[in-house]
């Protein structure tokens, strides 16, 4: 029966209810965003801290037979390093086609990538069984893995950036920075299940094991990708059709964002090398049980999962830079002492020297990292920018690092050279805060640099 003409219509929504329920799709969506970085981070770096493991405890013996055991070692590291080599290349080619094309898509690729060469890792014949093609694999996959994690961090961090307000990107972000220490956390509780294996069975298929497991992280992670929605930042430039022709060439025109973001990010990333993978080899080289090493960075990475969203947090309140500068200083200052404590051979004061120098000090110089390095670039070449200031800063601080201190340790027989490079590092950074305009009152809208920002565009406290 057709309703009668005097029947009185719905009542279409009130502006209240309606505000309200895009308040409340926004903050499902800003949630949904969050939890892909911190799964794409978590992914990063589980990828990155199992390689750096495994690569110190028995990839020398697998791949690079027949050498000494310190250049086998060296020779792993390598391998090590060409993945950190191709980061660059990855930032500029993802951050290219996602300043074109969108984040989420770009997304979805990086990670399929990234998670894909780790579990390609875990099922590589070794040298023993096909010569020298096993290591010309692994180099090949490990900078597969590199360029896919180079537009990875920078896309993951700014799509969580320009979806939170204004007055909370620090906060935000710092899920997606929490992705480092949970997937150290991940990675540390799955080698040290294999390394409790009999050495024969570790050698001969336990160290598989953590590669073939990143196959669980990457369904997770690309099955949350799914469902998140274009930032809203980026959709307004696709809107006004504003996007850059070539990104590259833009950020290049100006390149003082780039270097300073990379100086900012150079000391946070040799601390996060050193005090993980390197310190593997080293601590157990003069003796320490591997379970004991590994305890050390299980307490770090859950201390990291305490200090880095607070100085995210903190970094809202007080700004990014006095955030970064206190890390630096801090690292610089623990250097020496940290690396005596090691040297000590108690496994009590290796658990205070790694929670010192990573677990706090890296953490207050990476925490702000996310917010700071999106606010330093304008949205038409923000993943771009983003994505090579930080690759950089991988490249030179976590990249070599490993190789050298293997070098210059195996060569003076002392942890001397470990502190000098964590020192340089951390000194590397504390001076290009100096140079970095503080940017966490800075609106993302229409800024290329926040040098070029006027005052009256900085959000007031």
């Amino acid at each position: 029966m057709p309703p009668s003409p005097l029947a009185s219509p719905s009542p279409s929504p009130s502006p209240s209810t309606a505000t309200a329920t895009a308040t409340a799709e926004r903050t499902r969506q800003l949630r949904m965003v969050a939890a892909s970085g911190l799964l794409g981070t978590a992914v990063e770096f589980y990828d990155f801290l199992v390689y750096g493991t495994v690569a110190a405890l028995v990839f020398g013996e697998l791949f690079f037979p027949g050498a000494d055991p310190a250049v086998g070692t060296i020779a792993a590291f390598g391998t090590f390093a060409a993945g950190y080599v191709a980061r660059p290349l990855g930032g500029i080619l993802f951050g290219h086609f996602g300043d074109r094309l969108g984040r989420k898509s770009m997304l979805l690729l990086t990670m399929g990538l990234m998670g894909g060469a780790s579990f390609l890792v875990g099922l590589l014949p070794t040298y023993a069984t096909i010569g020298v093609w096993a290591p010309v694999l692994l180099i090949t996959l490990r900078v597969v893995q590199g360029v896919a994690i180079g537009g990875e961090w920078g896309g993951a961090t700014l799509m969580v950036v320009e979806h939170a307000g204004e007055r909370r990107r620090g906060l935000w972000s710092g899920f997606t920075q929490s992705g480092a220490p949970l997937g150290s956390l991940l990675s540390t509780a799955v080698v040290t299940l294999v390394v409790a294996l009999p050495k024969n069975e570790f050698t001969a298929w336990g160290w598989r094991v953590p590669f073939l497991l990143s196959a669980v992280l990457l369904g997770v992670g690309l099955f949350v990708r799914l469902k998140v929605v274009e930032s809203p930042l980026f959709a307004e430039v696709r809107k006004d059709r504003a996007e850059a022709r070539l990104p590259i060439a833009e950020v290049l025109r100006r390149p003082r964002p780039v270097l300073l973001a990379c100086g900012v990010g150079i000391g946070a990333f040799t601390a996060q090398s050193l005090l993980t993978s390197y310190l593997i080899a080293y601590a157990t080289g003069i003796g320490y049980a591997r379970p004991q090493v590994l305890t050390a960075l299980t307490v770090s990475a859950s201390v990291a999962l305490v200090v880095l969203p607070c100085a995210c947090v903190l970094s809202d309140r007080v700004g990014r830079r006095p955030v970064v500068l206190a890390g630096a200083i801090a690292s610089a200052a623990l250097a020496f002492p940290v690396m005596a404590l090691v040297d000590s051979k108690s496994p009590g004061l290796l658990i205070l020297a790694v929670v010192l120098g990573h677990g706090l000090a890296q953490s207050l110089m990476y925490g702000p990292l996310g917010a700071l390095l999106t606010e330093m670039f304008g949205t038409r070449v923000r993943y771009t920018g983003a994505s090579l200031g930080y690759q950089g800063a991988t490249l030179v601080g976590a990249g070599f690092s490993p190789m050298i201190a293997g070098s210059l340790v195996a060569g003076t027989g002392s942890s001397t050279p470990v502190s000098l490079l964590l020192c340089g590092g951390a000194a590397i950074t504390a001076v290009t805060v100096l140079f970095v305009r503080e940017t966490s009152r800075t609106s993302l809208t229409g800024a290329a640099t926040p040098a070029e920002v006027p005052r009256a565009q900085q959000i007031p406290a």
